[in-house]
């Protein structure tokens, strides 16, 4: 089945020469410092509550990149949104990306990993502080945690985002990680939807839920799909059941997308539910991204026109092969296999 719900997407595409939407996101440009820990000991000693995301000063950031040098880190591109842009691009999608660097090395990597899969990227450059580096520990059950540098990107600001950033493009996806800038936000929410976009925003993180509900509130009264895990919807709602929390998000929002872990994903569109199960996967070696793989499986969907089904199979397809890697990127070869498991052969 789930094959042939991929094989659809790609077969309709193909046949019907559907002509593709195009996705724009804004989000923390950050680079991934990456490292596999054999017990949760390191976590409790760098005050990193397992599974959370905090954001860390530059004395902080220093103190667990002195750690984390001692692990030999594996640096990749990063940023919830950033890793869902670069997913949906490596499926041939038109992408194109908002964010703000330093102008170092590390910049420099970041650009190149976006330009060479044909992002247009609309990156400012901050002179004064270095581009953000997520540190990122991952559990032996493939739980990650960050501590979160974010460096040039907290200085994104409402005034540098500009209308013609908007022009062409049919969904506006954000991060829930850049939520806490208030400003920043509404004022690319107002912009998008001047433009004519669909608003889509995934919630992040539970703990970045909890602190800022009431603007979370504000701004899905705004949106038009969300995407939750089971923390995260239970941080906003306060209930602790999936099935009521995916009606409450669909009452506020066009397309509410929770997500449940081994047991799939509910979507809800109006009255409208499906219930996608998850890609088995034998061996789970880090869960970094899953979420964003799964966003850009699923906004591909839509940008071709497929059904809610369709679009959850995509997307689980995509975060079941994500999670098979450390990191947030799959190798050229990986984007054939999925490519070839959801193309019709002959």
């Amino acid at each position: 089945m789930v094959i042939f719900e991929i094989s659809y997407i790609f077969a309709e595409k193909i046949s019907k020469k559907i002509t593709m939407k195009k996705i724009l996101g804004i989000g923390n440009a950050l680079v991934d410092a990456l490292v596999q820990v054999e017990n949760d000991m390191i976590l409790n000693e760098l005050q990193l509550p397992k599974g959370s995301m905090q954001l860390v000063d530059t004395k902080r950031y220093l103190e667990i990149k002195k750690v984390l040098d001692l692990l030999h880190p594996q640096r990749t591109t990063g940023g919830s949104a950033c890793n869902t842009i670069l997913a949906i691009a490596n499926l041939g999608a038109e992408t194109g990306l908002i964010g703000k660097v330093g102008n170092d090395e590390t910049a420099q990597f970041f650009e190149q990993s976006f330009k060479s899969r044909g992002v247009n990227i609309c990156l400012l450059r901050d002179e004064d502080l270095p581009t953000g580096v997520a540190s990122t520990l991952i559990s032996a059950d493939g739980q990650r945690t960050f501590g979160t540098y974010l460096g040039a990107a907290a200085n994104l600001r409402p005034e540098d985002v500009v209308p013609e950033w908007f022009d062409g493009y049919d969904y506006f996806y954000i991060e829930g990680y850049l939520v806490q800038n208030h400003a920043l936000i509404r004022r690319a929410v107002e912009l998008a939807h001047e433009a004519g976009l669909k608003v889509c925003i995934d919630l992040a993180s539970y703990n970045i839920v909890q602190d800022d509900r009431d603007f979370f509130a504000e701004l899905l009264q705004q949106t038009d799909i969300v995407f939750a895990n089971e923390q995260e919807a239970q941080a906003f709602t306060g209930v602790d059941d999936a099935q009521a929390n995916v009606e409450t998000l669909a009452s506020l929002c066009e397309i509410a997308v929770v997500k449940i872990g081994k047991k799939g994903v509910l979507v809800r569109s109006g009255q409208q539910q499906v219930h996608c199960p998850a890609r088995e996967v034998p061996h789970v070696v880090d869960t970094t991204a899953a979420g964003d793989y799964f966003s850009a499986g699923f906004l591909y969907g839509l940008a071709t026109g497929s059904s809610l089904m369709q679009c959850a199979t995509l997307g689980s397809l995509l975060a079941g092969h994500i999670i098979e890697v450390v990191g947030t990127a799959l190798t050229p070869e990986t984007w054939q296999k999925i490519k070839a498991e959801a193309l019709p052969q002959g």
